[in-house]
């Protein structure tokens, strides 16, 4: 079966390799819809002129909309026909809590599934496609701070937060930030070529295509199995405030706790009180970063809230029995082809 690319070369129109379309919703998150575009048109033709040689794109949507940064985008096409596409990707944003969505969304994914064409959720597209009714059976890769609430909406799908993006066949879903280029540069690799990829990694200054089962950055493991609601959502708070510390008494008003009854329900989930499972999650985070950057000790110990890198380094120590400095050698000896900082 040929491509939508194929069809077009055959007929001398274009010697596009593939054609995606961005179907863009409102409140939608501009730094995954951006690096997937930006990411295509690189790698699409030679010096960075944007022409859509090698590869194809349109951005779609009705009316004007507006990303959740307040930037207004117009796209120029109303949702194409998904014959002329060889993916549809659906860019997500933070009105995925909503839990209901514009019936033209519904039919035209249905559509695009029915003519065979791969689903792609970027960022919170997938519970778009979720929602359609599209994910049935499959599994699903989501942002780890969204991860609850897409558990909670779709008990019944798989759920999987420790890739930056998952390739299925048939549908591909995105944790979306900066893993929305990785993909775009998955399907560039795939269709166009090694070369075509490395050109957009190029002009982007990145050092490498992270592959898809490269991990989301997060410490709360274990977290999505906790029962409290309240205690559930300080652990977001709390990953989300990793380098300047969010008071107790902010975390308990900010659910609608006093600090006792705080203090009580994170010992009953966690054993522990809230304070040492903060540092749990700063210390955590330096393990990460001193794994995955080069970054020099004293800027990890800054911006994972500590006061200065003898603090860090005396907290690290007692954590993990041995100093930062070693722990990173450690573990590029364990991992001498190790992922380093982009």
């Amino acid at each position: 079966m040929q491509t939508a690319a194929e069809r077009a070369t055959a007929t001398g129109t274009s010697r596009q390799k593939f054609r995606v379309g961005v179907v863009l919703l409102d409140n939608f998150t501009l730094n995954a819809f951006s690096g997937f575009i930006d990411a295509l048109r690189l790698a699409a033709d030679t010096g960075g002129r944007s022409r859509q040689i090698e590869c194809g794109w349109v951005i779609t949507g009705h009316g004007a909309l507006r990303a959740s940064c307040g930037l207004t985008v117009t796209p120029e096409h109303e949702p194409v026909d998904p014959a002329q596409l060889d993916y549809i990707a659906v860019a997500g944003g933070n009105d995925y809590m909503l839990r209901r969505q514009p019936a033209w969304l519904d039919a035209y994914l249905r559509a695009a599934d029915g003519a065979g064409k791969t689903l792609i959720g970027l960022c919170t597209g997938t519970f778009n496609i979720a929602r359609a009714g599209l994910m049935d059976g499959r599994p699903a890769c989501v942002h780890w701070n969204v991860r609850d609430e897409f558990i909670d909406q779709f008990p019944g799908i798989d759920t999987v937060s420790d890739n930056i993006f998952l390739d299925t066949g048939d549908r591909i879903t995105c944790a979306g930030s900066t893993g929305a280029s990785d993909l775009a540069l998955h399907l560039v690799r795939r269709h166009c070529g090694a070369e075509r990829a490395q050109q957009s990694l190029r002009h982007m200054i990145l050092n490498r295509q992270r592959k898809a089962s490269s991990p989301q950055p997060q410490f709360a493991s274990g977290a999505g199995a906790i029962r409290d609601g309240a205690v559930r959502r300080c652990i977001n708070l709390m990953e989300q405030s990793l380098d300047v510390t969010v008071p107790l008494a902010e975390l308990a008003a900010r659910a609608g706790l006093s600090e006792r009854q705080l203090a009580r329900r994170f010992h009953d989930a966690l054993g522990q009180p809230p304070s040492r499972y903060y540092r749990h999650l700063r210390l955590s985070h330096g393990a990460w970063r001193l794994v995955h950057t080069t970054d020099p000790v004293m800027q990890i110990a800054v911006e994972t809230g500590f006061a200065d890198a003898s603090h860090f380094h005396r907290e690290f120590r007692r954590r993990y029995g041995m100093p930062p400095a070693i722990y990173r050698k450690a573990a590029t000896r364990r991992e001498p082809h190790g992922a380093r900082k982009a």
